[in-house]
Order: C-alpha cells, then structure tokens, then sequence
C-alpha cells in the first residue's frame, strides 16, 4: 500500500475510533465516520467494505496499539517491582485517554457474545496481558519480591482482572480526578495480591 494510502487508511481509522467514542458502536454509522475523518463516505468505502468491517480492524489494532505501548514501557526497567508500576503507568495513561479506549471497548465487549471474530481479538489482547503480568510476576519471583508459590498464569489474570474492574469502577464514577487514586489503589491491591 502506498503512503499516502496508509495515512488516508490511518485517519480514517482514528475517526472510527472518535465517532465510536463519542456515539456508540450501535450508533455510529459510516456516514458519521467519514464526517469524523472529513472525507466522503465513498472514500471510506473504499478502504473498508462495511462498517463491521471497519470496527473489526478498530479493534484489533487498538488492542494491539495497547499491547505495543505497554511492553514498550516495561522493557525500559530491570527489575520486576519497576516493571510493576511502569505496566500500570502505561494502562492508567490519562484520564481523557482511558475515558476514550474503555467507551470503546466497552462498546465491542457487549457485541462479543454474538461475533466470534471479536472473541478471538479480545482473547489474543488478553493473552497478550497475561503474558506480561506472567513475565513480571515469574521475575519478581525469581528477585525474591513475590510470593514464590503462586501461580504465574492465574496471578497475571487477576492482575489484568484489577485493573480493568478499577478503570470500569472509576469510569463510571466519572470523577476525573479520582484517576490518580484508583491508579494508587489498583497499584497496591496488586502488589499486597503478589506478596501474600
């Protein structure tokens, strides 16, 4: 694909993302993407055949975007404790931006139960968590810092399982500026879940 066709691709991309986030999966139409990204709804359709198409590819490289991030972010310490607090810096990145991912991710889980090809993304986005809180946790076992006798595979779900029910519970608060404190709270719960 030329260039100039990736970055069209791109920004029509992020327009779905934007009009999800601000509509709703339901409502959202190509019409409203194409507005979104201010192109035609040709110009649109020309890159994707349907708007479940659209949505599919939204969410797989969304998730995938996260994962890049996060292991980005974690790569840039040694030890399983710093490993620790930069993994939930890279998910509780802002207020504004997990108030936008978790719209829209909210949106996709509730269309799951019925579309397989969402199953199977959202497993590999999870797969891919339980593969870092895996490595984190296997390290800090390995350093001494957590508890030796735990299961790696079962500790990362939970892990994973604590800091999207505290970005859940802190979005629908919508208290903004009670992000820092269920980043801290989360933060805690994980490390007291780790040593025990």
């Amino acid at each position: 694909m030329k260039k100039k066709e990736e970055e069209r691709k791109k920004q029509i991309m992020k327009a779905a993302f934007d009009a999800v986030s601000n509509l709703g999966y339901d409502n959202v139409t190509l019409q409203d993407i194409a507005d979104h990204a201010d192109v035609s709804k040709g110009v649109v359709h020309y890159y994707f055949t349907s708007k479940q198409n659209i949505l599919l590819e939204l969410l797989e490289s969304t998730t995938n975007k996260i994962y890049s991030f996060e292991i980005k972010e974690i790569a840039k310490y040694e030890k399983a404790i710093e490993k620790l607090h930069a993994y939930i810096n890279a998910v509780f990145v802002s207020p504004q931006d997990n108030k936008k991912f978790y719209r829209v991710y909210l949106d996709f889980l509730a269309q799951a139960n019925g579309n397989e090809a969402y199953k199977k993304i959202n497993l590999k986005f999870y797969e891919n968590c339980w593969g870092i809180g895996q490595e984190i946790i296997k390290l800090g076992q390995h350093e001494g810092v957590f508890c030796d006798e735990m299961d790696s595979l079962e500790s990362a779900k939970m892990v994973r399982a604590m800091i999207d029910g505290s970005l859940i519970q802190w979005l629908t608060n919508d208290l903004e500026e009670q992000h820092q404190y269920y980043k801290e709270t989360c933060l805690n719960s994980i490390l007291k879940l780790l040593k025990t």
